[in-house]
């Protein structure tokens, strides 16, 4: 039988502090995955935000989202107290609001906390001490530079007064490893297994860029030499700029690959399979030179990637790894892609551009994961009812919708009927919401990653059950 996923990025659960959390309504989800019959649960990157609060934008590529902390459990732990957690009640994600106030409840927990320090915390700063402690001293370093980046920091000093503040940071991430823990202990149980999604960079203003410059294409005064993007193409003119700095391949590889080999370590231990994004970019990257405004005059510059997944596969053998292949794939990319074994993406909005595309559902392979669309599209209501005249009745003609079916469900139903041996459908589209669903738009600032799953989404649990059981 085909396995099937639903996905929903964690900060889009139902919940009474603003953003979702891993409490109550991510267990009631899990639930509800089970109930529906589904294998796994996909959600975005589990890592903190920072400006354009984008999870692939994040000050670590290791450390969690101190905000999907569940302030209940830490009331139940009596780490904080009803009138505190009363005083975080929101229905609406607002970044600003969290980054303001979210950390001052969680540090009166942190203080309560030092009172009785178990064991296990102790354990977790040792075993990922690697990562651990050079994102604890960023955080407490940037707080102290007034959260300015870190090539503009004006005191670099660090004293034992600043100990505990350090020790603070260590805190939020072992609370938020133990809570996901727990949960994904609990999905397991029910039969569920979670996706998780590996961002292909870091943001310039890191952990990980402060602390391992060596890994990265700097100047001398430590600025990027040359940033990420995409080049132009149908959707943009002038591509896409994203500014991440870009690695430097050449001592990755020369060490072994160690950076990106401990990253799989942690993510394994996360997530019982794991997205990566931009998998293309492992073959060739895209150059951009540091302070161009657009991606115009960027060049491709291979990539070790078959040496990279080589290390990798030796390393996690039963590793259950999704490559994002979208975008501009030439040889190179395909040939790294087949040569992991790793299945790709396909995405079943991008298959009524043109006719016989390989995105067509009816065309899929076996070996890939199939998706109505991704957290970066709209959604299939929002993209059927867009459509022009001829690419609508070419849609309905390929997937042999029927009278009675709307658009979005006979998108739905061509995935889950495809060859793919994994389908995921974004929530939105089984409840068949329109474009106040949308997650993110690409090269977008502002109303991006706030939306979130109305409470009465259990109301459509049996239709999705039946749903899935008669088509898969």
């Amino acid at each position: 039988m085909k396995r099937c996923g639903i996905l929903l990025p964690v900060f889009s659960l139902p919940g009474k502090y603003g953003i979702g959390s891993m409490g109550e309504e991510a267990y009631r989800f899990i639930d509800f995955l089970s109930d529906t019959g589904q294998n796994y649960w996909q959600i975005l990157p589990l890592n903190p935000t920072s400006y354009g609060d984008s999870p692939y934008q994040s000050p670590s590529a290791f450390a969690g989202n101190p905000y999907f902390i569940d302030l209940d459990i830490l009331l139940s732990d009596g780490l904080l107290t009803l009138e505190e957690c009363e005083g975080e009640r929101a229905e609406t994600i607002d970044y600003g609001k969290l980054y303001r106030m979210r950390y001052a409840v969680l540090r009166k927990a942190y203080k309560r906390f030092c009172g009785r320090i178990p064991s296990s915390f102790y354990k977790f700063s040792v075993t990922n001490e690697r990562w651990l402690k050079p994102y604890c001293l960023f955080m407490e370093q940037k707080e102290k530079n007034g959260g300015v980046a870190w090539t503009e920091w004006k005191d670099r000093s660090y004293s034992e007064q600043e100990y505990e503040e350090v020790n603070f940071y260590a805190f939020l991430q072992f609370t938020f490893f133990m809570q996901w823990k727990a949960l994904k202990s609990y999905a397991n149980a029910h039969d569920v297994k979670i996706i998780g999604d590996m961002p292909i960079y870091v943001a310039p203003d890191s952990a990980d860029v402060w602390s391992l410059p060596q890994n990265f294409q700097l100047t001398e005064t430590l600025l990027p030499a040359r940033v990420a993007g995409v080049p132009p193409d149908a959707f943009s003119e002038t591509g896409q700029l994203w500014g991440n700095p870009l690695y430097d391949w050449q001592k990755m590889q020369e060490d072994g690959f160690s950076w990106w080999l401990e990253r799989f370590r942690y993510s394994f231990e996360l997530y019982d399979a794991v997205r990566i994004d931009h998998f293309r970019g492992f073959a060739a990257y895209y150059s951009i030179p540091y302070g161009d405004t657009t991606a115009v005059n960027g060049e491709w510059i291979e990539a070790p990637g078959e040496e990279l997944f080589k290390a990798v596969n030796e390393s996690f053998p039963d590793a259950e790894i999704i490559a994002e292949d979208l975008g501009f794939l030439d040889e190179r990319s395909r040939s790294l892609l087949k040569s992991t074994g790793y299945p790709g993406i396909k995405v079943a909005q991008f298959g009524f551009d043109e006719d016989g595309s390989e995105y067509l559902p009816a065309h899929y392979p076996r070996n890939c994961t199939a998706y109505t669309g991704t957290h970066d599209n709209t959604t299939a209501k929002a993209w059927a009812k867009q459509l022009p005249k001829d690419r609508k009745r070419y849609f309905r003609s390929e997937v042999g919708k029927s009278f009675w079916e709307t658009d979005a469900h006979a998108l739905v139903r061509s995935v889950l009927e495809s060859d793919a041996s994994l389908a995921v459908v974004p929530i939105q589209d089984y409840m068949e919401i329109g474009t106040e669903g949308r997650i993110n738009v690409p090269s977008t600032l502002g109303g991006n990653w706030t939306w979130k799953l109305p409470r009465q989404y259990e109301r459509f649990a049996k239709h999705i059950a039946a749903f899935r059981a008669a088509r898969v």
